[in-house]
């Protein structure tokens, strides 16, 4: 296969590879599940795969694109321009609130470039609470991450600042030969969604943001080490949390209660 796909070369820099499988396309729209007069926002149309069948459900879409180039054939698209909004921008930076009418929540998806996809969870979870859902492609190995608990070797701080905000659910594996050109790994669609009501209640969300990235910075080191400063071993065990335990040892619950603490110190 070559790279050049209805006259668009993948661009490494944004990390481009186009689905192109109909079947696979089938089962992510089906999951998304679009529906008439929901706001539907699309990160990184590309070349249309999933822009293309979720317009045949529904008469408006938000898309979110980077690339001048891919942007301007959306423009120009003769079958599904006249349903699109696009805007021109990096999703990474872009503010998601200002998407917001009538106080509909957004449903976002997209399948996301693997270079940019964590950062780019960080960014969408401080939205949450404007959003009904999000549905993604991303590398599976991310997948595994977002919804691997205690224990686990894939757990991180992807996994606890995740399942802080929203319910995780895998959906289907994505093979390689689905895109153009084939990317070295395996992908996976994930559904997002945000927690009406968060599992855990913390004075303040940005503590829980250092306290996870101290931790599992280092995450070889007991928390006794790699928290001590922020948190002293007898604190630690004053919230009957054992400071022998490792970053990747400890629950969501647990992190808040760090982090709770913490913040009644300061």
């Amino acid at each position: 296969m070559s790279k050049q796909h209805l006259g668009h070369t993948a661009r490494k820099r944004f990390g481009q590879n186009f689905l192109h499988d109909n079947y696979v396309i089938d089962q992510i729209v089906t999951a998304i599940g679009p529906q008439q007069n929901q706001h539907m926002v699309e990160i990184g149309p590309g070349l249309g795969a999933l822009t293309e069948p979720v317009c045949e459900l529904i008469e408006q879409l938000t898309v979110i694109e980077l690339d001048r180039d891919l942007a301007a054939r959306l423009r120009t698209h003769p079958f599904i321009a006249k349903k699109l909004t696009i805007v021109e921008t990096d999703a990474l930076k872009y503010d998601f609130s200002q998407l917001l009418r009538d106080e509909q929540p957004l449903r976002i998806f997209g399948n996301l470039p693997y270079n940019i996809s964590t950062p780019l969870m960080f960014h969408l979870f401080s939205f949450a609470n404007k959003v009904q859902d999000m549905h993604f492609m991303l590398q599976k190995e991310v997948v595994n991450r977002l919804a691997a608990s205690p224990g686990n070797k894939n757990y991180g701080r992807l996994s606890v600042m995740a399942q802080y905000h929203c319910q995780i659910i895998p959906v289907l594996q994505v093979p390689p030969g689905a895109f153009n050109p084939p990317p070295k790994v395996d992908s996976a669609v994930v559904r997002l969604i945000p927690h009406q009501q968060k599992p855990v209640s913390l004075k303040n969300e940005d503590t829980l943001h250092k306290v996870c990235a101290q931790a599992f910075n280092q995450r070889r080191k007991t928390i006794r080490n790699s928290l001590k400063e922020s948190i002293s071993e007898q604190q630690l065990i004053d919230l009957d949390i054992n400071p022998e335990l490792r970053a990747e040892n400890l629950s969501l619950e647990q992190y808040a209660r760090i982090a709770n603490a913490v913040d009644s110190f300061e």
